[in-house]
């Protein structure tokens, strides 16, 4: 598989074929070209950084039938959005194992990472595309013979986010492979200090992949 870095938190991945194709939290900083082609939207969860709903009437003006998957509160928005052509969102949920862009894809956890004082207590899924994991905002430990994890999209920055929270969750969930993912709120010298850090106190292969470029994984 091919996995595409973009702004922020948004992914794809692509079969070497070209044939399979998904893209993942195309948000307000999103590049257009990230939709080229693509077969299928999946969604982690309503906020602007991870869900930009202009882009997704253009990309769905261009394509109606990209077919677009998240939990049922959005489905539900992103239905009700005037202009919409092509076909209903499909509601996920966490747990649910479905097919997108043809990749198998398992949705796990439900819920957006705390803040402070419960806020904000949002819907988030995270997406395991056949061992590659996006946990949208969230710090989800996917768990079972069906949730193995090779390769960890981790988010790197935000308010919801601790250098020692993101070290944690590394040795936990245990990939062979990490890449940063929800960066845009780090400066050079935050992104430094991130790599460095998770560089050094774990026990993956850790890697940056720079903004537009690609990672083959194995």
């Amino acid at each position: 598989m091919r996995l595409t870095k973009y702004a922020h938190a948004c992914v794809r991945i692509d079969s070497p074929d070209g044939e399979r194709s998904v893209l993942i939290d195309p948000g307000c900083w999103t590049e257009p070209e990230a939709f080229d082609g693509v077969r299928a939207v999946l969604y982690t969860h309503a906020h602007a950084d991870h869900v930009d709903e202009d882009r997704l009437l253009a990309a769905r003006a261009a394509d109606p039938e990209l077919a677009v998957y998240t939990h049922p509160e959005l489905a539900a928005e992103i239905a009700a959005l005037p202009g919409l052509t092509g076909p209903a969102p499909v509601a996920v949920r966490a747990g649910e194992a479905f097919t997108a862009g043809g990749f198998a894809v398992r949705a796990v956890g439900g819920r957006h990472a705390e803040i402070i004082d419960e806020y904000p207590d949002c819907a988030n899924l995270g997406y395991l595309v056949e061992g590659v994991y996006h946990p949208g905002d969230s710090l989800h430990v996917p768990r079972g013979r069906d949730e193995e994890v090779r390769t960890l999209l981790l988010p790197a920055g935000g308010p919801w986010l601790g250098l020692r929270q993101a070290i944690e969750t590394v040795r936990a969930v245990r990939p062979e492979r990490t890449f940063p993912i929800h960066d845009a709120h780090l400066s050079e010298i935050g992104t430094e200090n991130f790599d460095g850090w998770i560089g050094r106190a774990t026990e993956t292969r850790y890697a940056r992949i720079p903004r537009g470029e690609s990672a083959l994984l194995g």
